[in-house]
């Protein structure tokens, strides 16, 4: 009998599929969701098999979960990663409302094996105008044509949008 906790079994779920993932021209993560009904969905990472630099594990597992139960959120859930998520990543489990994230390995062992997120968490640290790659406003006159907040207008004139 195991006496593994959950959190330990699911973990170790995600640090298999990243093992196996190697194997099958994938970078090194895997991370798996947990929805409150029980229900498993796995995500390994994809980046250089399909040349999207947005298929990271956690995020390719939020992508399955959400298309497989319907939903923008997993509220209620728990996402289980190989690695400390990045901030893509991150970010993706907070749009997903993901309740908490639990990792193996961190930021640092990932840089030892050549993949070092630093760069993109001092990105974010930095003044924008000092950033690596500049980001400025534009602010757009109101005419002619539609106005910077005119995506916001639409939006909010319609009584049957979804929040989220």
């Amino acid at each position: 009998m195991s006496t593994a906790t959950p959190d330990e079994q699911y973990l170790r779920e995600a640090i298999s599929l990243a093992v196996t993932n190697v194997s099958n021209d994938g970078g090194p993560f895997g991370a798996v969701i947990l929805t409150p009904d029980g229900s498993v969905f796995p995500g390994v990472n994809r980046v250089t098999a399909t040349n999207d630099p947005t298929a990271h594990a956690e995020v390719v597992a939020i992508r399955t979960a959400c298309t497989s139960i319907a939903s923008f959120s997993l509220a209620g859930s728990v996402l289980y990663s190989s690695c400390e998520p990045c901030p893509m990543c991150l970010a993706s489990a907070l749009w997903a409302h993901v309740d908490r994230v639990v990792y193996a390995a961190d930021r640092n062992d990932a840089a030892r094996a050549g993949f070092d997120d630093a760069v993109f968490y001092d990105y974010f640290s930095t003044p924008l105008e000092e950033r690596s790659m500049p980001t400025r406003q534009l602010r757009l006159p109101s005419s002619p044509g539609p106005g910077p907040t005119a995506p916001f207008d639409a939006w909010a004139a319609r009584t049957d949008h979804i929040d989220y």
